[in-house]
């Protein structure tokens, strides 16, 4: 089985064309594309059938960011609940996207702007340089913070020693006028198990083990909006493009789980668009891996919605701490 490639990250939100201005404005992105769904077989597939749904299909570098928006429920669906305001980064509905930037200072100052007037809630007290102990992370500045909605996000900032050399080509070819932020190097979620979570992202799915090491200290407290800050981050990787980085928070204790009827309409819900190459051959390993399956077989799209979203068949299925993804094919 070849290695898979995200071709989306998303998330559902409450307003979309306007929390896509936030990030075209903000933080880079270009509006690619808005799509208007009613029901149908994609309906189905999200664990929304007869809704109508609008996604707004958003580009940073070659990386793709979708925002759905439920604008009309279908009959008898539970209504969509906020992002609970007491959030933590140690909770196991965490999720994020990383965006890279060229230039830290100049990405974080129009959100620390945002921050100061009461406009965006922050994660990070400020942006954190990684300390020089930590071998794997040193020199890595970070910044984390929440979307007018609650989502959150990371910006980071590679030195010349780390980070895929795309990264670097991208921030020395950029232009004096251009965002500061180049792509979106990984979605970031939190686990309760780092094995568990391998078997399903790499022995199951397919990805390739990247880093794995332990950040800790002032720096990772100040990062993460925590205290005694212990977290185990580990990498999954795909041959080319974003990756999925799992955060296994050791301490502080006390991580909540992940709702168990968390469904698309709730802006907590993320999900990660994974193209594989054999939906068939993956469905009936998710139990014994850990993972679970929304639908009880993939679903179909009719031609209309497969021309607009890009794959022909999919199946919708949570990883073993309850995080969403789409593995689709063409």
């Amino acid at each position: 089985m070849g290695t898979p490639h995200i071709h989306s990250i998303g998330f559902s939100c409450s307003n979309a064309e306007q929390l896509a201005a936030f990030y075209c404005t903000q933080l880079g992105f270009r509006h690619r594309a808005t799509h208007t769904l009613k029901g149908g077989a994609y309906g189905q597939l999200l664990g929304l059938p007869d809704s109508r749904l609008k996604l707004v299909q958003l580009q940073l570098g070659d990386e793709l960011l979708e925002l759905t928006e439920v604008v009309d429920l279908g009959a008898g669906l539970r209504a969509g609940r906020p992002i609970p305001a007491d959030s933590r980064s140690c909770d196991l509905w965490f999720q994020h996207i990383c965006i890279v930037v060229a230039d830290m200072a100049a990405a974080a100052a129009p959100i620390q702007a945002l921050v100061q007037q009461g406009r965006l809630r922050p994660i990070s007290s400020a942006p954190q340089t990684l300390p020089s102990w930590n071998q794997a992370a040193a020199g890595i500045q970070a910044y984390k913070f929440h979307d007018p909605e609650g989502h959150c996000l990371e910006l980071l900032q590679f030195p010349a020693d780390k980070g895929d050399a795309r990264w670097h080509r991208a921030a020395a070819q950029r232009s004096a006028e251009a965002s500061p932020c180049l792509g979106i190097d990984h979605s970031a979620i939190a686990n309760a198990d780092t094995e568990r979570s391998c078997r399903f992202y790499d022995a199951l799915l397919g990805l390739q083990l990247g880093g794995d090491g332990v950040n800790s200290g002032i720096e990772q407290d100040h990062l993460d909006g925590l205290e005694n800050t212990r977290v185990r981050i580990t990498s999954h990787r795909c041959s080319a493009g974003a990756g999925v980085e799992c955060l296994n928070y050791q301490q502080p204790g006390g991580a909540r789980p992940l709702p168990a009827d968390q469904s698309a309409a709730d802006s907590a819900h993320w999900q990660i668009r994974l193209q594989v190459q054999d939906l068939d051959a993956l469905a009936p390993q998710l139990q014994a891996h850990g993972g679970s399956a929304l639908t009880p077989s993939p679903v179909e799209l009719d031609a209309d919605q497969a021309a607009l979203l890009g794959f022909r068949r999919g199946l919708q299925v949570r990883d073993p701490d309850g995080h969403q993804l789409q593995l689709v094919c063409s």
